[in-house]
């Protein structure tokens, strides 16, 4: 004969099935939460001891809950260090990635960060020495509303032939990014000892790339926007917008101020943070600024302006913010005046007189962008007193090839300048580099 279950027994059997049941009916949508919680209170004895009636959490569930907790955290940081691991390797940065998750104590053992840590390890391996020609392309500021700029004033002929239009520099990206450019940083291309004593000595660098890609310099030409007036739809300066980064102010045609991506900076960080793979190491471009009329669209001479101790404060903050990016700095002088034409004392003061006023605010710099590509003799006194004066890297402006060579002393290259006119009327210039007649603006 079978045994009848204890009373006791049979309420405890009874209480379970009710709790399981009525977590069933709730997770079908059957009851609310309030009925639910009312019907297991009162199945396990604490009907009206708890606020809501809610079931009290055992010392053992508890601990489930916490253990639970804590995997579910500590998953959340594998993925967050995994994600931050690729997002190197996509700027090819692979030592870096490699150095995050081998450093990171909760992936030792993970599958996942074994199999990235390969991956990137045979990245590295497959870097070959590039050998060819290394483009640099030089952009001026951007036309962002082609209406406001080309209108027939007695100014949209200057904006014309020296600027080029948003959707013509959006293209030209576009374009190189197909072709299989990357920018580089100038500097990778020489290996730099120093003595010691401040004495730098160069040699010609080989530059390990990913197969089949081809090193981009970028500059962007005289950074004080003097050109540029307030609803003629070109940005007028560079400003820290409310993330903290890099942002042009632009005049829309009723006369209301933006703050965007409406010149070659911002427009090259936002086409990067799409394409990360465009940039080699996190490398950008060089800016070229001279002082006589500004930087970054402010006046930074003091006593030109009011505001002049807030400008360079301001001036500064940008330019931290730039460098911390990836950008770098290139004197054209104060006077942005031709460098061949000037006397040995003329181009001393003049470059001085940049350091007094712009490298003060930007810090210091290597590299020399020579006004309308005004390059000294190489052998004459300007020349040495410019190396010694720490400007190893100095650029000319392209004339028949891509030039560049490396002395102990310094690295020359040579830019090829885009504008307007360039466009419309030398299109052969950039025939290796991207198709002008794709890129060209229909407003021209």
């Amino acid at each position: 004969m079978r045994k009848r279950k204890p009373a006791d027994a049979h309420r405890r059997g009874r209480k379970f099935a009710v709790i399981v049941c009525g977590i069933a009916v709730l997770g079908a949508g059957g009851c609310s939460r309030s009925v639910l919680n009312y019907q297991i209170s009162e199945s396990i004895g604490t009907l009206g001891e708890y606020e809501n009636n809610e079931p009290v959490e055992t010392p053992k569930m508890q601990a489930d809950r916490e253990i639970e907790e804590s995997e579910a955290a500590l998953e959340a940081e594998r993925l967050e260090v995994l994600e931050q691991a690729e997002a190197l390797a996509d700027s090819y940065l692979y030592e870096e990635a490699i150095s995050l998750l081998e450093g990171n104590e909760s992936l030792t053992g993970d599958e996942r960060a074994e199999e990235a840590i390969a991956e990137y390890q045979s990245a590295i391996y497959s870097l070959v020495a590039y050998e060819g020609d290394v483009v640099h392309l030089n952009f001026p500021n951007l036309i962002a509303d082609t209406d406001l700029a080309l209108d027939g004033d007695s100014y949209a002929q200057t904006y014309s032939q020296n600027l080029i239009t948003l959707s013509e520099f959006t293209g030209i990206l576009n374009q190189l990014y197909e072709n299989d450019y990357i920018l580089i940083d100038i500097h990778t291309l020489a290996d730099e000892t120093d003595d010691g004593f401040g004495d730098i000595t160069l040699t010609a660098a080989t530059l390990l790339l990913p197969e089949g890609k081809k090193p981009l310099v970028l500059s962007v030409e005289n950074l004080n926007y003097a050109i540029a007036r307030a609803g003629d739809g070109i940005a007028t300066r560079l400003v820290l917008d409310a993330d903290g980064e890099v942002a042009a102010v632009f005049t829309d045609s009723n006369g209301v101020s933006k703050t965007g991506a409406y010149d070659v900076i911002p427009v090259l960080e936002q086409f990067i943070e799409e394409h990360p793979d465009f940039s080699y190491r996190g490398a950008r471009g060089i800016i070229g600024l001279s002082g006589e009329n500004g930087v970054f669209g402010y006046e930074i001479e003091e006593g030109s302006s009011g505001d002049y101790e807030q400008n360079a404060q301001t001036v500064s903050q940008i330019a931290a913010k730039l460098k911390e990016d990836g950008w770098t700095f290139a004197s054209e002088g104060y006077s942005y005046s031709y460098m061949n034409d000037m006397t040995y004392d003329a181009l001393v003061t003049d470059i001085t007189q940049w350091e007094d006023t712009v490298g003060v605010l930007v810090g210091e710099c290597d590299t020399l962008i020579y006004p309308y590509g005004s390059e000294v003799e190489y052998t004459s006194e300007k020349s040495v007193w410019l190396t010694g004066s720490g400007y190893h890297y100095l650029i000319g402006l392209w004339a028949s090839d891509d030039y560049l060579t490396v002395t102990q002393t310094y690295l020359r290259q040579t830019r090829r300048a885009i504008t307007g006119y360039l466009l419309e009327n030398y299109s052969d210039y950039y025939t290796s580099i991207f198709n002008v007649s794709e890129i060209i603006d229909s407003v021209r």
